[in-house]
């Protein structure tokens, strides 16, 4: 097995995900912080695998001094995030009310079709109003209590759905570890954890937080991240554990791993109807199993100490000749 050619692919396939997120909607998305996040994160994990710190260093090319001294740097500074265009151009509108035609000229250099985008993303998101049309339109600032309500909605939505995540996925399983798994204040934390205690998404028994289901719904406008993060997270879970478990993993061959089948359908190809449909019925029936095994745990919760937790992953995506 070439792991360094594995590595490689998968750093750049990551970077590729990264980029189309940092950029969509017309919001650029600081990445000043990244660099650093994947060496903290990535050294982190090694250690955990029980891997000597001396050894750690070494994977990474560097003296055990200099790689302490880097990591005690990455935790103990505060994190620096450059602006984002979306930050900028609200600022310009709370200064100054412009036209559409000031901001697309102000901020020229960063085009004009991804300043459109944040303007419109700024008016739908209830931050700023627009009096008119064209380049004539004129923006402003909503009241600051009325943005305030807002961002904290949204925030806390996100925030709630990613923790709930957390929690059922046992990667936070006390109120101690909300804020740590969620990189964000112990008070934005505990507000979001209160919301999914309020709500019955998870429950609080000894100390310890659990939750049996976790249920994001399709298309939500807000905190889809979580859903976005679960996708991602069970390929990696799939991959990593059909490699730690190698040849000892043959018993479980039909538990573990994925497969990935890549149909090739010209306009008119007889099996055409088949293949898109094949998701949706997929799909169906896994929906179908698990409303199941979900009214059976609601009605005797399963022990989570001897629980087995089983993830099925569907995705799909079609690349058309043109793009």
């Amino acid at each position: 097995m070439n792991l360094r050619l594995l590595i490689d692919g998968i750093v750049r396939q990551t970077t590729v995900l990264i980029a189309q997120l940092s950029t969509s909607s017309g919001v650029r998305a600081p990445l000043s912080h990244v660099a650093d996040q994947v060496f903290l994160e990535l050294a982190r994990e090694i250690e955990a695998q029980g891997v000597r710190q001396q050894v750690a260093a070494d994977m990474f090319g560097l003296a055990l001094r200099s790689y302490q001294k880097k990591m005690r740097r990455i935790t103990e500074s505060a994190t620096v995030r450059e602006r984002t265009l979306w930050e900028a151009v609200l600022e310009v509108v709370e200064e100054e009310q412009p036209t559409r035609a000031r901001v697309i000229a102000r901020f020229s250099r960063d085009g004009e079709r991804e300043v459109a985008s944040v303007l419109k993303d700024l008016v739908k998101s209830g931050l700023i109003s627009v009096t008119g049309s064209g380049d004539r339109a004129v923006y402003s600032a909503t009241s600051e209590s009325l943005r305030d309500r807002l961002q904290d909605a949204d925030s806390l939505d996100s925030l709630a759905n990613l923790a709930w995540l957390r929690i059922f996925r046992r990667e936070a399983t006390t109120r101690e570890e909300i804020p740590l798994a969620l990189g964000v204040d112990g008070i934005l934390a505990g507000r979001a954890l209160e919301e999914l205690l309020a709500t019955g998404r998870v429950v609080e028994q000894d100390g310890q937080l659990q939750s049996q289901n976790l249920v994001l719904p399709l298309g939500a406008e807000h905190g889809w991240e979580a859903a976005v993060l679960d996708h991602f997270r069970a390929v990696a879970v799939a991959i990593a554990t059909k490699l730690r478990h190698g040849s000892a993993g043959r018993p479980l061959s039909d538990r573990l791993g994925g497969s990935t089948f890549t149909f090739t359908v010209a306009p008119g190809h007889p099996h055409e109807r088949e293949v898109y449909e094949l998701l949706a019925t997929t799909r169906r029936t896994a929906q179908a199993l698990w409303d199941k095994v979900s009214d059976y745990n609601r009605a005797h919760p399963p022990d989570e100490a001897e629980a087995t937790r089983v993830s099925f992953y569907l995705g799909q995506s079609v690349e058309i000749a043109e793009e």
